[in-house]
Order: C-alpha cells, then structure tokens, then sequence
C-alpha cells in the first residue's frame, strides 16, 4: 500500500525519485530491519504448514463422543447453535438457564451444524478451521516479528504440535474462536506499527517530519480499524476481551511514541496524545463494542429470545437510562445477571470439580482436564481384552514447561533491552493470564489458558531465533545455533507424538494410560 500522510492541510504522497535514495539514519532507525525478500518461498511454507495443521486437526473429527452426543462442555454450546439453527440466529430455551456467553462462537459452530448436520463432524468442524487459521497467523506473525521465514516455519510446528491448540480445535466449544481473534488482533497491530513506521519515513525523508513540533498527522490506518473489528470479534465470544481493549489500546499508544520518537519529533508523548489517541479509541474501544453488539443482531430482531423482553417483563424502573431503547435496555439486565452469574459460580467446599485448576498452574500446565473417558469393555480396539479411550487437554510439556523461564527473559528483554517484539508478545500473554486472578473463589478450567497457546509459541520462537543467531555471525555458530533449534523442535513433535492417543481418543492400553499421566497432577 503506498504510504499516505497528511499534513495539517493537505495530502502528501512520497515522491518515487526520492524513494530511490539511500536511507538516512533516522529512516533506518524507524524501518528497522526488513522484511524477508523471499516473499514467494515465504507463502509456500505458510501455506504447506497450514495445510499439514489442517490436516492434524481434522482426521479422525468425529471422535470422541458421549454415545453420538457431545463431550464435556460441548454439551453447552453445541445444543444451544443447533437451537439458532432452528430459531434464525437466537437462543430461546429459557428452561437451560445457562446462556451465558455472547452469541458470536455459537453462530460459527451453527455454520457447521448447517453444513453438516448434528452430529460431531457438524459441531467441530468450524473450530477445526479456526485452529488452522491459527496456524496460518502464527507463522506470518512469528515470521514478521523476527524478519525471518525459517523461524516462521518453526513457530509453525511449534504451533501443530501444541496439545491444547489441538484439542480445542477439535471441540465445540468457544475458546479456539477467542484464540482465533486475539491473534488476528495482535497480527493487525504488528501491521499498524509496521505501517506507520513506513510512513513517518516518508515524512523524514521529504523534510517535513519538524514542520510541527508534534509530528504529523498519520492519515486512516486500516490495521489499526481492522485490529479494532478483530477485538469486536473477540468481546462477540466472550467478555474477556475487555482485558485485550486495554492490552492492545495501550500497546499501539506505545508504538506510536517510540515511533515519533525515533522519527526526531520533539514531543513525541504530546504528539502522540494530540495526534493518535482519540482515533486509537475509536479503533479499538468504540469499534469493538459497536461490532459486539451487532453480533446480537438476531436477538435485537426477536421476540422471544432469552430475556429479549426483560425490562418490560419485569417492569423495571429505567431510571437515569430511559433515554436508551428498551432492547438495549434489555440487553444490559441481561448482560448484568450474566456478570453476577459469573462472580457468583464459585467452587463449592465440599463438592469441588474434580478437574477444576487455578491459574497460577496454567502457565505449565500442571493440572490437565479430562473430557472424556471409555475403559474396561467400554473400550476396544487396543488389541487386550480392556482399553482404555481417554481425551485430555493437555499442554505439550516440551513447550508449556518452558513458560515461566521464557516470560522472565521476555520480561528482561523488554525494560533492559528495549526490544518491542518480546514486550508485545509479554502484552498479549499477559492480558490473558493476569485477569483471572482477581477472583480466585470462582471455578475456572484449563481451557481456559488457550488464548495464551499462541503466545506462547512466538515467545519460544523469539528466543530460539536468538539461539539460531544471524547468518553474520559466522557459520560455525550459526550451525552450532542451527543444531540447538533442530533438536528442541525435534523433542517438541516427539513430545505431541507421544501425547497423540490422549489428545485423540485413540485405544490404549491400560499400562500406556498410565504411562501418559507423568506428574501426580495429571490424574
């Protein structure tokens, strides 16, 4: 896209010949280092990678099930899209009582239930693809962090041979759909920064960057309104999003004053406040809640949606809000008793659930989750007279065990290094760990952690890409480097290789099951 600014009246576009100068260094401090220039081979790895996730997460879709019936907390949210299915776009059984979540991931798994029926592969075949568009994001996000296709290529493996992402891309459940979102929106911010480099570039270039002592205005950014719709996508799945809004409305104001910093504007703070907030609030907090809301377009349009007509039911006294529509007004009561729902599931003292997890356990994954289980003659296939078929949700050990040393490094890269790419990465992760700790009482499940699979493996691949070392550094270590990187990302497919029947429902004996189950924890 060629770069547009603006200045305070008019439009300003590079001219081509200057474009055919040498870079000044101010030029060169805000392009960094390039993009890789092997685009074609670039998308050929991007493309065979996606497809072989593809395919790892859709063979064998159909299994496990509850004797033809869902598994877990599909029993949930597959029943409830079969319903929109029926009813147009909206949940009306009020005798469920567990509508809890916006409707968005349940209109996707409706997709899926249209196309192939009720019935497993029906269910599971929209996650399925959002795991692969997983894929797909994660090596073009690990290959733009680290300006190199080969790292993007081992962020993708990394990525296949996750447990968790492959689980829950295998479940009709709602979390692989927030992992989907979260990382689009984190894509789109990576663009945005990378975009307004190129053009406060433009402005160096031609001379006029120190026409204002607050830099120049930087046109529309279309990443940034796009990373907005990918949060609104987010917050039309699960209210978690909120906690991303401020992650990544904070991330793109601080790249916007380390890029007009590095451009030699003179206020780049005031320059930033002045210049970029208001639309950065528009993007990404008025978009994403106007996005939410239309996700409830079929409930808007019903009359017998779950509380459609709550406040006229109820009689209740609009108060300072009687100028809002009643729907909207409606909406809100719901969404409160949602909330209160939400606070008040606690874990009860004398019946705790059996797989429930905090979080502080997530980051290794210390405590998995059983979703489904068949043993003695339940189970055949195993070649013995009893097997066993269990699914666990578990996080490949080779990779989850390394969370907290790669969260201190990123940690230290960031406040003493400075390096953006970790301190984005950090960001992310973070924004989707650190909320659950602020109400401990409440039950919360592994499943939970998915958002943070992906994370996860970029972080892994920045600091493999820093064992690689650049090609500059001489062969010996980089083939020293090389080695240390094929060998890990060896361990990580043998590890899921080794996790594959418990990820998979696969017919194992009973001696295997126990052997699957490593620490305590696990059982």
């Amino acid at each position: 896209m060629t770069a547009l600014l603006t200045r305070d009246n008019e439009s300003v576009r590079p001219d081509p010949v200057d474009a055919l100068r040498p870079p000044s260094d101010r030029e060169a401090g805000l392009l960094g280092r390039g993009m890789p220039a092997d685009r074609v081979r670039g998308w050929v790895v991007t493309l065979v990678l996606t497809l072989i996730g593809g395919i790892v997460r859709i063979q064998n879709l159909a299994t496990p099930t509850d004797k033809g019936t869902p598994v877990f907390d599909e029993k949930h949210y597959v029943p409830q899209a079969w319903q929109m299915l029926r009813n147009g776009g909206y949940e009306d059984n009020y005798g469920y009582e567990l509508i809890v979540h916006p409707p968005l991931a349940k209109h996707l798994i409706a997709i899926g239930e249209w196309l192939f029926g009720y019935n497993a592969w029906g269910w599971r075949i929209m996650p399925a693809l959002a795991g692969t568009l997983i894929v797909f994001l994660t090596i073009r996000i690990a290959r733009r962090l680290t300006r190199s296709t080969l790292l993007g290529a081992v962020a993708g493996i990394l990525v296949i041979c996750d447990g968790v992402l492959h689980l829950q891309s295998r479940m009709g459940m709602l979390d692989i759909f927030i992992a989907l979102f979260v990382l689009a929106a984190f894509a789109c911010v990576l663009c945005d920064r990378d975009q307004v480099r190129r053009r406060l570039a433009v402005a160096v270039r031609e001379g006029w960057i120190d026409e204002s002592r607050f830099g120049p205005k930087l046109g529309f950014r279309w990443w940034r309104f796009a990373g907005g719709l990918m949060i609104g996508l987010t917050f039309g799945v699960k209210w978690s999003a909120l906690y991303y809004i401020a992650a990544f409305g904070l991330l793109t104001v601080f790249f916007d004053v380390a890029a007009r910093r590095a451009a030699g504007v003179q206020r780049p703070w005031v320059g930033t406040l002045r210049r970029d907030v208001l639309p950065a609030l528009w993007a990404i907090v008025v978009i994403p809640i106007l996005v939410y809301l239309a996700c409830y377009w079929a409930w808007f349009a019903s009359e017998t949606a779950t509380d459609r007509n709550l406040v006229a039911i109820k009689d209740i006294d609009p108060g300072f809000w009687s100028w809002m529509p009643p729907a909207l007004r409606s909406l809100g009561t719901y969404s409160m008793n949602v909330l209160d729902f939400h606070a008040h599931l606690v874990t009860p003292k004398d019946k705790p659930h059996p797989w429930e997890s905090k979080p502080w356990t997530w980051p290794m994954g210390l405590r998995p989750m059983l979703y489904a289980y068949a043993g003695g003659t339940e189970a055949t296939g195993c070649g013995e007279s009893t097997c066993v078929r269990a699914t666990m949700l578990i996080g490949t050990p080779a990779m989850w065990w390394l969370a907290l040393p790669m969260l201190g490094w990123s940690a230290w890269r960031s406040f003493f290094r400075a390096d953006w790419r970790y301190a984005a990465v950090l960001v992310a992760y973070l924004a989707g760990f650190l909320p659950w700790f602020t109400n401990l009482d409440r039950q919360m499940y592994y499943f939970y952690a998915t958002p943070l699979a992906p994370f996860l493996v970029l972080g892994l691949t920045l600091v493999l890409g820093q064992i690689l070392g650049s090609a500059k550094r001489g062969f010996e270590r980089r083939g020293t480097g090389l080695l240390v990187v094929a060998l890990y990302v060896g361990l990580v497919v043998a590890n899921f290789a080794w996790l594959w029947p418990i990820l998979n429902g696969n017919a194992i004996t009973n001696e295997h099951w126990n052997a699957e189950l490593w620490l305590p924890s696990w059982k």
